[in-house]
């Protein structure tokens, strides 16, 4: 086992939506004794089960998974819990021999674990926080989001016009403080607690676009809408922060009579597209990650024999079994 002194072990996958991640996910924690931790801001909700790509249920009886159905939709998840909740994971996991596996794409939650941010305690305005509510809602998100653009671009970058709640929040922060997001996350130290194995998965962006449409169309055929009717039939405020994920709210806008159906798809892909774009932006300014192609996705065996090699490399050799 680990001696006291040492670093506890983590391991990390991260990569754009519909990259594959899922798949190889599986095969590196079956084949290394990993659990696996959702690195996934929207895999908390319950309920939430096709437009966020959930592991099935026959996927997630192969190997533990952790931090999946864990929070009903109306309820406020953030960088923060998830970042608190991991720590604890990751202990936990590590005192039953095994080892601590994040997967997921969103960003600044996984970099959170990884590097052990301090965020920020720059105190809210909640006079300011309303008045930025009521202009988006007068002049739409788009419009609040250029705000935030003209003020911190490198945030305008990170956030999706969509993501209301974060883009206020980080209007706020500049606010009050007067230093913008991007400077506080910038003056991170970048060390971490642990001893980091981070593997990340890109693509041939052309192929990457044509595999988020197809995932698109799939979660449409399995029923997407339906998903989406049942949680506002359920209660669920399409206000809350799980509404505002990509393929949620793009369908709400399609209930709510805003566009045709064919409109919000045809949406949906096109921010989905975006996000991938900047979920790449956002890795590429990681340090310590070990890239592999699967551009060529049928030679599944070679891409799984790489990522063995990196972790025989300098990772899983430091770990001895019982």
């Amino acid at each position: 086992m680990l001696a006291p002194s040492a670093k506890p072990k983590l391991l990390v996958l991260l990569g754009p939506t519909a990259v594959g991640k899922t798949k190889l996910s599986l095969e590196i924690a079956q084949q290394f004794g990993c659990e696996i931790i959702s690195g996934d801001s929207m895999q908390v909700y319950r309920g939430m089960d096709i437009g966020t790509a959930k592991a099935s249920e026959a996927e997630q009886k192969l190997v533990p998974h952790h931090l999946i159905d864990i929070h009903d939709p109306s309820y406020p998840f953030s960088a923060a819990e998830f970042q608190e909740r991991v720590k604890d994971l990751i202990m936990d996991i590590h005192s039953r021999g095994k080892i601590p596996f994040i997967v997921g794409g969103t960003g600044l939650y996984i970099e959170s674990v990884c590097y052990n941010y301090q965020f920020t305690d720059v105190s809210m305005d909640e006079a300011f926080r309303q008045e930025q509510e009521a202009f988006a809602l007068s002049n739409g998100d788009e419009a609040l989001h250029q705000r935030l653009r003209e003020i911190d671009p490198g945030s305008a970058d990170r956030l999706h016009a969509n993501d209301r709640r974060r883009v206020i929040r980080a209007l706020e922060i500049y606010h009050v403080s007067g230093e913008t997001m991007s400077t506080h996350l910038a003056s991170q130290k970048k060390e971490s607690p642990y001893e980091l194995c981070i593997i990340g998965l890109t693509m041939d962006r052309a192929l990457l676009y044509k595999r988020i449409e197809e995932r698109i169309d799939a979660m449409m055929q399995e029923g997407l809408l339906e998903e989406v009717e049942s949680l506002l039939a359920a209660g669920c405020p399409k206000q809350a922060i799980s509404m505002q994920a990509l393929g949620y709210k793009e369908i709400v806008s399609y209930l709510e009579g805003d566009m045709s159906l064919e409109a919000a798809v045809t949406l949906l892909k096109r921010d989905t597209r975006r996000y991938a774009k900047r979920q790449l932006s956002w890795f590429r300014h990681m340090k310590d990650i070990h890239w592999v192609d699967v551009t060529d996705s049928a030679n599944f065996s070679a891409h799984f024999q790489i990522i063995n090699d990196i972790l025989a490399g300098k990772f899983v050799h430091k770990i001895e079994y019982n």
